[in-house]
Order: C-alpha cells, then sequence, then structure tokens
C-alpha cells in the first residue's frame, strides 16, 4: 500500500514542519532517507522525509501538520521489529535521545517510562527494587518501551501473564487529531470524554456488539488463551468495561496505527535473584512436548524447545556439551528455567522439577546448575541459534524468523507438520526453537528474494503455513512479533469475519482519514507480504552477514550524528547494487555522502560486534575503505613510522607553542585563527579547544632502585606527548604519575629500549593502513620481549587502546595489562589506600568494553572514590585516536548525554585512555585523567607485607 507524497504535498509539509522542526532535524536526502528509513523486517520503503521530534510539543505539531496536509506518517522506536510495521514511504517520525525520562514510583512496584527509554535500562533501573519490567524481549538491550508497547512483546519468560497488556497501569497518548490523554490523570480523562464523545460511544458500542456475538465473544476468549500480537487486542472488549481501560489495552499492540504512545506506566515484577538451568534432551518432538505438558505444572519460569536442526546449527560451537555432535535431527531437547528469592527455595524447585519429568526418558543432560559460566553456555545455546543459520546463508538471501503459537497440547502435531512443510517447500536449513509453555515457536530460514521464483515460492510457503497453524490448528500466526505488513494479509483468515469488521471499525474509530502507519495490521492487497522486499545485494564478506536487526545502534558513538553500523552497511549495500546498474548520478550523490556518513565519522571500534547477533565489526569493513581512502597518504604515514620519535617531539612543540599562544594572544584571536585555518583546509587541519593538552617535558627513565618486584612499563605516544590541560591543577604527567605509583608499590621500573620511536601501530590501524600498523607492533613486541626477560616480568601499558591492539597482534607470549587491570593483579596489596570522600565520574573506554574489563576499572574507581558514577549511554566517547581533532563533531555526539549527568559538586572524571581524556574534559566541563592519578592520589606505601588494616584483595577476572 504506497502512500508516497505528491512533489507539491511534499514541499508544503516541508514548510509547515519547519516553523517548528529545525532543518537539522528534517532528513530529506536520499541517503539518511535510506539508511533511517530501514529497519529489522526483510520490507523496504523508502521515507519521503524523516522527522525526528525531540519533545511532546513536537509529536503533537508534527501529527497535526501531516493531517492537515493529509500526509500518512509512522512511527519508529529502535526499528528492531521483524513484521514491517517500521517501515515507511512517506513520513518516518523517530524520537531524538531526549525521550529517556524515567520514574520510580511505589518503591519500584511501578515505573513510569518514556518511549525512547531502552528496555534494557529500564531493568537496570528497577535493579535496586528486586524488580524488572514483564516483557523481555530478545532485542531488549536495543529495542525501546515505544516499541515493546506498541508490538506487545514479550520474550523467553514474559508468557501471557507479564507482557505489556497484563502490565500497562496507565499511557499517555496522542490521537490522530493531536488530542493528548493521560489516562492517569482524572481531570484529562474527565476532559476526553467530553471532547471525544463520539469515540468513547464507539468504543461502547464495540463492547456491547461483541458481548452480544456469542460465538466472537468465545473466539476472542480461545484466541488469548495463547500469545497472540495477529490484529489488534479484541480482548480488550471482553476484559474490560471502561472505554479508557479498553482503549489504553486496544493502543498495546496497535503497532502506531491508533495514536502514539508518549508514555507508559508499568506495573514491574519481581526480579528473583537466584536462578538454575537444565539442559534436557528427549528422543523426540513427541517426549519433549509432553513433558512441557508435564512441567507448565512445576515452578519453572522458562522452558525453550530446540528441535534437532536447531541443536545442529551450534552443535560445533565452542563450549558446547559433549553429547551435541552426537545428536540426531529427531532429538528435541528442552532448556529449562526456574528462579526463586533465596537458595534452598530454588533447590526444592529443581527437585521438584525433576521429580515430575521422572517418567520420561532423558536421553542426555546438563542438570540443573547456578554456576554462571555453565548457565551462560545452556543459555548461548539457545541464544545461538538465529544467527547460526544466518552465518550460513547464501550472500544475497535474508534470514526470517517467523513467530507462531499452537494450542500446547498439539503442540508435537504442529512441530511435525511444519518440518513437513520445510521439505516440501525446499527450506532444508529451517530449523525450530521458542518458548514451550506457550506453545509459541519461531522457526528460522533462509530466503532470497532475487527472483519472481523465490518469491512465488516464498508466497506459496506462508499460505500452507497459515493454513497449517491458523485454520487447522486455530493457532496464532503472530504470537509476540506483531502482525505488521508480513501477516495483514492473513489476519482475517485466522479471526474470521465477524472479528475483522470489529478491527476495521476500531481503525475508524481511532484513525478516521486512514493516515497512522497504513498498511500495517489492516492491508486491503493479498500479496501486501511480498511486496517491498528489501534486496540484499553481497557487498562484502565483512558484512554480508548482517541481517540489519539493528542490535548495534544503541552503543554506537555515531548514531545520532550520522550512521549507525546497520546504517553504514544499508548504504554500502546499495552502493554494491548500483556498480551493476547503469546510474552514475545517483551512485556519485550516494558514494560522496557515504564517504563522510559512513568511513569519516566511523569510531571504527568494534562495540557493534559485541552486540551484532553474528558477530560483524563493521569497523572492520570501514578500516578496509580507509585503506583505499588514505592510500595516497600512505608514503607520508610510512615517513612517520620510520622517524616517530621526530613526529613526537614536533607534537610536543606545537602543544608547547599553542600554550604560549593562547597565553599571549589570548583564546579568541588563537581559536580563530587555528578553526579559519581549518575551515580554509576543509577539515584537514585539527579543531583547536582551549583546553588543548600542554606538552609533556618529563624525562623517562628505568627505576634506579633495584627490587625483587619488576614491570615493564610502556607508555603511549599520547602520554609520552601531552600532559594535562592547559589550566589544569595538576601538573604532572601521566608518565610521572605513574612511575611515582609503581614505586611506591615496591616495584622495580623497566622503560624499554629506544622508547621515543615505538608505537603500538594504533594510528595507522585506525586508518585501514594495517601493514604499517603491524609493523609497528611488532617491532615493539620485540622490544618488549627483551625488557620483560623474554615474557617473564608483566608489561603495563597506560592506556587501554594500546594494551588492547597490543593483545590482539603480539605472537609471543607476553603478559600485556591496561592499568586497572594491573593494579588489580599486582599493586593494590602492597598500598594502604583512603578513598577521597567525592563523587567522581567514571568514563569506562571501548577497548576496556571489548577486553571485559568495565567492572574491573570500576572496582579500582570504587576502592579509591566513596561514589562513582558511570554515566548512561556513553559506550565510547568517539575520539577515536586523533578523530576528536579532525573530526571533533564525532567526540561531540558521542558524549552529549555526560555534561547533564555530572551531579553539583562533582569536580574530577578519570578513565584509561589519554587521548579520550581529551574529548572528556572538552565536553563535560570537568577534568578527566587516568584512574592512576587518583590511585597516586589516595595511596601510601605498605610498610610491612601483613597489617591489621589490610583491605581485602580485589582480584580480576581477566588479565
Amino acid at each position: 500500500m504506497s502512500q508516497t507524497l505528491a512533489n507539491n504535498t511534499k514541499a508544503q509539509l516541508l514548510d509547515q514542519l519547519n516553523q517548528r522542526i529545525p532543518s537539522s532535524r528534517l532528513i530529506t536526502d536520499n541517503t539518511r532517507r535510506l539508511a533511517y528509513g530501514t529497519d529489522a523486517s526483510f520490507y523496504r520503503l523508502i521515507p519521503e522525509m524523516v522527522v525526528q521530534a525531540d519533545d511532546l510539543d513536537d509529536v503533537i505539531f508534527i501529527i497535526n501538520t501531516c493531517v492537515e496536509m493529509k500526509a500518512p506518517f509512522t512511527f519508529r522506536a529502535a526499528g528492531t521489529s521483524l513484521s514491517g510495521q517500521a517501515v515507511s514511504d512517506s513520513v518516518l517520525i523517530t524520537l531524538t535521545d531526549n525521550w529517556r525520562e524515567h520514574e520510580i514510583i511505589d518503591d519500584g512496584y511501578k515505573i513510569r517510562l518514556q518511549p525512547g527509554v531502552i528496555g534494557a535500562d529500564a531493568n537496570r533501573y528497577l535493579t535496586p527494587f528486586m524488580r524488572k519490567i514483564g516483557p523481555d524481549p530478545a532485542s531488549i538491550n536495543s529495542c525501546k518501551i515505544g516499541g515493546i508497547a506498541a508490538n506487545n512483546a514479550s520474550g523467553m519468560c514474559c508468557g501471557t501473564a507479564q507482557n505489556t497488556y497484563k502490565t500497562v497501569d496507565s499511557m499517555k497518548i496522542v490521537f490522530h487529531d493531536g488530542t493528548l490523554l493521560d489516562t492517569s490523570n482524572a481531570q484529562s480523562v474527565d476532559e476526553f470524554k467530553i471532547s471525544h464523545r463520539e469515540m468513547i460511544q464507539g468504543i461502547e458500542s464495540l463492547c456491547a456488539d461483541v458481548e452480544q456475538n456469542h460465538a466472537l465473544k468465545e473466539r476472542i476468549a480461545h484466541k488469548y488463551r495463547l500469545k497472540n500480537t495477529t490484529g489488534y487486542a479484541l480482548n480488550a472488549l471482553i476484559d474490560y468495561q471502561d472505554p479508557i481501560d479498553v482503549l489504553t489495552h486496544l493502543m498495546v499492540g496497535s503497532e502506531g496505527t491508533l495514536g502514539f504512545i508518549a508514555e507508559i506506566t508499568y506495573h514491574t515484577v519481581i526480579e528473583h535473584p537466584f536462578k538454575a538451568s537444565a539442559l534436557l534432551v528427549f528422543d523426540d518432538i513427541e517426549t519433549a512436548s509432553n513433558a512441557v505438558t508435564a512441567l507448565s505444572k512445576t515452578p519453572v519460569s522458562a522452558v525453550e524447545m530446540m528441535d534437532g536442526r536447531a541443536l545442529r546449527s551450534v552443535a560445533n560451537n565452542p563450549g558446547m556439551p559433549d553429547f551435541m555432535p552426537v545428536l540426531t535431527l529427531e532429538h528435541c531437547a528442552l532448556l529449562v528455567e526456574t528462579r526463586a528469592s533465596d537458595e534452598d527455595t530454588l533447590y526444592m524447585q529443581s527437585k521438584t522439577i525433576m521429580a515430575t519429568l521422572a517418567a520420561y526418558d532423558i536421553l542426555h543432560q546438563v542438570a540443573f546448575t547456578s554456576e554462571a559460566e555453565t548457565v551462560g553456555t545452556l543459555w548461548g545455546i539457545r541464544k545461538g541459534m538465529f544467527p547460526a543459520v544466518g552465518a550460513v546463508r547464501q550472500a544475497g538471501t535474508t534470514v526470517i524468523i517467523e513467530d507462531v503459537a499452537f494450542p500446547v497440547e498439539r503442540l508435537a502435531g504442529g512441530i511435525r507438520e511444519l518440518q513437513a512443510l520445510f521439505s516440501e517447500f525446499q527450506y532444508h536449513e529451517a530449523i525450530i526453537f521458542g518458548h514451550a509453555l506457550e506453545g509459541n515457536l519461531h522457526f528460522v530460514f533462509t530466503q532470497g528474494f532475487d527472483s519472481e521464483t523465490e518469491v512465488e515460492r516464498y508466497g506459496k510457503f506462508m499460505d500452507a503455513v497459515t493454513q497449517l497453524v491458523a485454520v487447522k490448528y486455530q493457532g496464532s500466526l503472530k504470537a509476540e512479533h506483531g502482525t505488521g505488513r508480513n501477516m495483514a494479509p492473513y489476519v482475517e483468515l485466522e479471526w474470521g469475519a465477524d472479528a475483522y469488521q470489529i478491527m476495521r471499525r476500531i481503525k475508524s474509530l481511532f484513525d478516521p482519514l486512514g493516515l497512522l502507519n497504513p498498511g500495517v495490521i489492516l492491508n486491503d492487497n493479498p500479496k501486501a507480504h511480498i511486496t517491498h522486499l528489501k534486496p540484499m545485494p553481497k557487498a562484502d564478506d565483512l558484512v554480508d552477514r548482517c541481517i540489519e536487526c539493528g542490535f548495534c545502534e544503541a552503543v554506537c558513538p555515531s548514531r545520532t550524528l550520522s550512521l549507525s553500523p546497520r546504517q553504514r552497511i544499508v548504504i554500502y549495500r546499495e552502493l554494491r547494487r548500483l556498480d551493476g546498474i547503469n546510474e552514475p548520478a545517483r551512485k556519485a550523490e550516494l558514494q560522496k555522502a557515504f564517504d563522510y556518513l559512513g568511513v569519516d565519522t566511523c569510531a571504527a571500534t568494534g562495540l557493534c560486534a559485541e552486540r551484532c547477533p553474528v558477530g560483524i565489526n563493521t569497523g572492520d569493513l570501514i578500516k578496509k575503505l580507509r585503506t583505499e581512502k588514505y592510500k595516497r597518504f600512505t608514503p607520508i604515514a610510512r615517513w612517520t613510522a620510520k622517524h616517530f620519535s621526530t613526529v613526537t617531539s614536533l607534537t610536543r612543540v606545537g602543544l608547547s607553542a599553542n600554550q604560549w599562544l593562547q597565553k599571549t594572544t589570548g583564546e579568541k584571536a588563537l581559536g580563530s585563527t587555528v578553526n579559519g585555518l581549518r575551515k580554509l583546509t576543509k577539515g584537514n587541519t585539527p579543531e583547536w579547544q582551549n583546553r588543548f593538552p600542554t606538552a609533556n617535558r618529563y624525562k623517562l627513565k628505568s627505576s634506579t632502585e633495584r627490587s625483587l618486584k619488576k614491570v615493564v612499563y610502556f607508555p603511549s605516544c599520547a602520554s609520552r606527548s601531552m600532559s594535562n590541560e592547559i589550566g589544569s591543577d595538576e601538573h604532572r604527567p601521566l608518565t610521572e604519575v605513574t612511575m611515582s605509583l609503581l614505586e611506591r608499590a615496591g616495584y622495580q621500573v623497566i622503560i624499554p629500549k629506544n622508547l621515543s620511536n615505538q608505537c603500538c601501530g594504533m594510528p595507522y590501524n585506525s586508518k585501514g593502513m594495517t601493514t604499517i600498523s603491524k609493523d609497528k607492533s611488532y617491532r615493539l613486541e620485540a622490544t618488549l620481549w627483551q625488557a620483560s626477560e623474554m615474557g617473564k616480568l608483566p608489561i603495563l601499558m597506560d592506556t587501554s587502546p594500546c594494551a588492547k591492539l597490543s593483545k590482539e597482534l603480539f605472537t609471543f607470549p607476553l603478559e600485556v595489562f591496561e592499568p586497572a587491570s594491573f593494579v588489580l593483579e599486582h599493586a593494590i596489596d602492597d598500598l594502604n589506600i583512603t578513598p577521597v570522600d567525592e563523587t567522581v565520574m567514571l568514563h569506562i573506554t571501548c577497548s576496556t568494553r571489548k577486553m571485559g574489563l568495565a567492572d574491573t576499572l570500576l572496582k579500582v574507581a570504587k576502592a579509591c572514590a566513596k561514589e562513582v558514577i558511570v554515566p548512561e549511554h556513553i559506550e565510547c566517547c568517539g575520539f577515536a585516536g586523533d578523530k576528536g581533532f579532525f573530526t571533533p563533531e564525532l567526540n561531540a555526539a558521542a558524549v552529549a548525554p555526560l555534561k547533564m549527568q555530572i551531579p553539583e559538586g562533582c569536580s574530577r572524571g578519570f578513565s584509561n585512555s589519554r587521548t579520550c581524556e581529551i574529548g572528556l574534559t572538552h565536553h563535560s566541563g570537568i577534568s578527566y585523567r587516568s584512574i592512576l592519578y587518583l590511585l597516586d592520589e589516595v595511596s601510601t606505601k605498605r610498610q610491612t607485607a601483613h597489617t591489621a588494616n589490610k583491605p581485602a584483595r580485589i582480584k580480576s577476572s581477566v588479565t
């Protein structure tokens, strides 16, 4: 159902919107419309414009303007939805990061959330109260509350009892006419009942009609004994009598077709602190299904079923149980979890569950355990299945995950017949897994849409699936993923004519002009599910496995500035698609935009790989592209690598000159001159900042006193060149502080030979100059091998990025530490520590996160200060080596949430990367320094090995 705007309408709409919405939040260029318009589904509609709403008044204004111009509009939260409910070829409305407010109510028994809050963040806010929100979708680390509520998302443990429909307390809703209703506010409700009398009467009429239609009422009750998100929430018409309650619950799962959920208050559920899991393998699906029925009567919180093909897809992954490779396609496994408030109860529950299963032949098992590593491995089996299919698919195909529910008592038959359909339609790679307690199954298969034959195969397969699930088994075609465009043509098939007409009346009542997300949930086109299919051309082996799910976006430092990893891949795929099409102007336009949006503004930190279900590091692709882009600078780079000592000396000269000029000419004049030059050179010279570092003049040399304890200290080139910012009250550079601290801890410090020429290779690695980077790394490795007495001595690198890259590239058995891990492993027992009585900020660098040392750095900080704050939503500062100087807008965007999170009275922040600290200082208004400064300040030398006040040793889990 295309809703594209006429050119004159689009121009008028833009003019109208621009009266309130600034041009920076009105996206109309071809590149970003394509990138921002892409979601996790296998559908593609390119919006005519993307409008970014900053607050509630923006939303109301945008809705009113669109309605006035009769322009269809669609709301988008995180874009992780799978069924095509968040794409548009008209106006796509997204939310800025200002929609993240929350409020804890009644000691955590309720929580009020704006739609931009990420689901996992909501649970984090509730952690101190041992509560959580009910919905627990697999995408909870990325998806947002607006999408969770609008899709009635559930998950592994949520079932039907704890989804949004069952746990919603109240909402703020904006309707098609711009009216705002706060269902928690009596005055707002009273006013709405007067101003929208016809809507209220319409809802009452719907409830009355359903009440009188006994067959329909029974059908509704039956359908919602299962998980069901197909169509509108008709259960609201029989569960509630008050029209406001009905209205509120109709909004749940309405997928943006009835209005905008501006705020939602949830009743929270208990988060049990003790959990145990077991993996049980049965001979076949029938036995496993019977076991599910038995388990439903026991204290289980989750039962995940996995068929033989699903188990085989992950059987050879590292860490799998020994029996996994010998399982056949006939086997079926259940992953069972139970939760409790204390260990004794958990133990008894585990015994009860296994006693219930005594009558069943369990072929293999991993018995109930609470051991974190084993539990992680077991759930890794389940979570690894979706990416396992994605990893082996042919380039050019997509991964489709469908979501159905069978009556639990008929689960085995449903699975068998689904498997028969896989064979009939030649989806031999298809696997089945799901939330067995609710009969909710996901089946995953690969599909190409590059030929009519393939599209026809998919269409006929879906026809067969819908007949099987909805007609033969009276199940749900969508249990938790939402109807979207994917199942819209089959809603009437599942529900019947009477129920379908009720849904049409609901849509007309809430959206009389049909402008809210048209084509979603209700769609007159019987082929809507095979229309507007997304092309997935082969682009590069590094990213071809991407399924565009968007899990990566929450941690990307450039996502609010330019593009996220998903969006970079979308544009790069389009460029490769255009290689085979004669559209030179289109390709040139796209390439020019991508050079900045995709390549120049990517921090290339690889945090995206940590969230990606198939492990894609988009930064690797960007570095590969930079190799070509920066090829002309390779001779210069080689010269700098060969004369690295000269480069660092010139850096110190430049910093000294800047300090002198700033003092003599003044900040304003110097800033105008340097930034004017930057403008003339089109960004090829660095941006000037008033708190630039000063030059490091400290002369490093090895310790003169001998000790049985030795450490090799390798300061990064940034630490060797730069001291603290101009105007700092701390005049010692990091190198001096580190030497002081190490010697206080009783270490004989060894400085590597030829230090001034050494570099870990990071400056070259980030620009894709991998050959030069590796050469510098190998030379450093050889030097450190000698300095460490062939690997006998630990090596401290004072910045985390250098440590991370070295650990990745070094081939010799060298023990390399960044500051926090070294302190916990080797120094803290030899120091007396008196924490400062103040609140400090802590920035955990992306390299620290990727090394698994976030908790380690936090432990060091907490040992040194009474209160430590790690700000939200900053996974990477975006300084990215020298990008903080040459692409400063990346750093600014990445740390934009920082300043507002610094509490009154807090004046210091700490980290473990010198360059990151420059950007953090510039944008926060407080000084950021290495964590070693704080440790140096609070520590004194321990005189004896054992004293009465010796603190407990804090151990690092990762070295």
